[in-house]
């Protein structure tokens, strides 16, 4: 039996077409589930250094003390710091009304600010003057202007966890100690 050559060219199409099907390459799906995780994931931390940024200028540059609340922060959300972490809204509250308290004229930079979902890197500078009391310690009248780094845990777009990191010698030396 002879074919013509558009019968051969159909058989060859439906042979090649069977094959493809019948083989289902798994790994052709993966980089695309992965690219789509990726895509999620970069979303999230959008939505999360967005919120973070604008809760962080509220309460330290503006002042708002209130900022820090259960609309904003995980209501577990714990400080890490030493001697011992700081846990609950009321806590965090506390223990940030030190820093309004302690400082006037507060200038809050994110120096910058990078992350992967749920996870925050921040880079930021604190600048003030110590006027006030500031954790039990009297003013000295000095200014103070450090960097840190602060790492950050969101949890369902909420501050859920942070850990700053700073030169504390530095800080207690330009506050005169």
């Amino acid at each position: 039996m002879k074919l013509t050559k558009t019968t051969s060219i159909v058989l060859f199409a439906l042979l090649l077409s069977f094959t493809i099907i019948s083989c289902k390459n798994e790994t052709a799906t993966e980089p695309l589930a992965e690219h789509f995780a990726l895509e999620k994931a970069e979303k999230k931390l959008s939505v999360n250094l967005k919120i973070y940024e604008t809760i962080w200028d509220d309460i330290l540059n503006k002042g708002e003390i209130d900022k820090i609340n259960k609309a904003n922060f995980d209501t577990n959300i714990t400080a890490i710091v030493s001697p011992e972490n700081v846990f609950g809204i009321k806590g965090f509250k506390d223990y940030y009304q030190n820093y309004l308290t302690g400082f006037s004229d507060i200038t809050f930079t994110l120096v910058d600010v990078f992350g992967q979902g749920d996870k925050i890197v921040k880079h930021w500078n604190f600048k003030g003057t110590h006027t006030g009391d500031f954790f039990g310690i009297p003013a000295t009248g000095k200014k103070v202007n450090i960097d840190g780094v602060t790492l950050v845990k969101m949890k369902d777009g909420k501050i859920a966890q942070e850990q700053d990191f700073m030169n504390n010698l530095l800080f207690n030396q330009q506050q005169g100690f």
